[in-house]
């Protein structure tokens, strides 16, 4: 299962959510599971049921509210009986004061406890993105992801095929690398899958007689993606005598990554095939298809018109 720690979501920056410890410091490490966050309200009010332990809790100001209605000595137990549900982290929002009690249980439970100056709506909007994205399905695939023409296609095929000279031959025409070797893959809602490189081997390429590469020193920025949607999988294969190939591209074939399915090329490789050519024609031609207009189906319908009317 996907965790990041309350430590990785105060570090971020990405999001800008603004958060500073008040307490609790030594459970930054609790993990965070869920990515949909929870407001502890009737928790407060005593009803702790539906309290999820990996989720962040967030404290407004509705709360806030709520617990300055409240006795003192009901306030503070109400307060320690939601520390007491051992939760990844809470966090007040809009800069709100916290009454002690709140540090006293944070420091006790090992419960970080943080705060924001930001509403409680532009927080949650933030934190949730931050947590959808990072807490995402992912795996690693084997293979060189590269953009061509806005169409993001994985390439695959056994080592030694040719798919970061092709992933090359694409650079040179003005396409973009996005991964060599591995490429890690994250599934975002809906159905998107996003993929990227991978740590110190990003913008890298490994071309068997010259060494590795970095494809952004050598061509510049331009060259290179830091992550694209992941659209159309592409097998590179050896040419093999006999073995059927498609022809037509009638049959629709379609490759499953993370229970995601994507259309699915097989091309054969061979001497004398421009084969960074025959992807930028198949990336052309899944566009075609995206907006309706597939040229073999097409085809095939005007061929049974044209028998049919010659039987007549």
């Amino acid at each position: 299962m996907a965790e990041i720690t309350v430590g990785d979501i105060l570090r971020d920056r990405d999001w800008r959510l603004e958060l500073a410890v008040l307490a609790g410091e030594e459970g930054l490490g609790n993990p965070v599971r869920i990515p949909r966050i929870q407001k502890p309200g009737l928790a407060l009010a005593g009803y702790t049921d539906q309290v999820r332990r990996y989720r962040v809790q967030i404290v407004g100001a509705t709360e806030m509210a709520y617990l300055g209605t409240l006795a003192p000595e009901q306030r503070d137990a109400s307060v320690r009986n939601v520390f007491g549900l051992g939760v990844a982290c809470f966090v007040v929002t809009k800069g709100l004061d916290v009454a002690p009690v709140f540090v006293e249980e944070a420091n006790r439970t090992r419960t970080p406890l943080l705060r924001t100056p930001l509403r409680s709506s532009v927080f949650i909007e933030r934190v949730s993105e931050l947590l959808e994205e990072r807490l995402a399905p992912s795996t690693r695939i084997h293979g060189v992801l590269v953009d061509v023409m806005e169409v993001g296609i994985l390439l695959m095929g056994p080592s030694g095929i040719g798919k970061s000279e092709c992933a090359m031959d694409l650079v040179l025409k003005g396409h973009r690398l996005v991964a060599d070797d591995v490429v890690h893959v994250r599934l975002l809602p809906p159905f998107r899958l996003i993929g990227r490189g991978e740590g110190l081997i990003r913008y890298h390429t490994e071309i068997r007689g010259v060494g590795i590469l970095n494809i952004r020193d050598l061509f510049g920025i331009t060259a290179i993606r830091d992550e694209k949607d992941v659209e159309l999988a592409i097998d590179l294969a050896p040419w093999e005598s006999g073995q059927p190939h498609e022809r037509l591209g009638l049959d629709e074939r379609t490759y499953s990554i993370l229970g995601v399915e994507i259309p699915h090329l097989r091309i054969p490789v061979g001497p004398g095939r421009n084969i960074a050519s025959v992807i930028e024609l198949a990336a052309r031609n899944h566009l075609l298809k995206r907006m309706g207009n597939h040229s073999a189906m097409r085809l095939a319908e005007q061929l049974k018109a044209a028998l049919q009317e010659n039987a007549k």
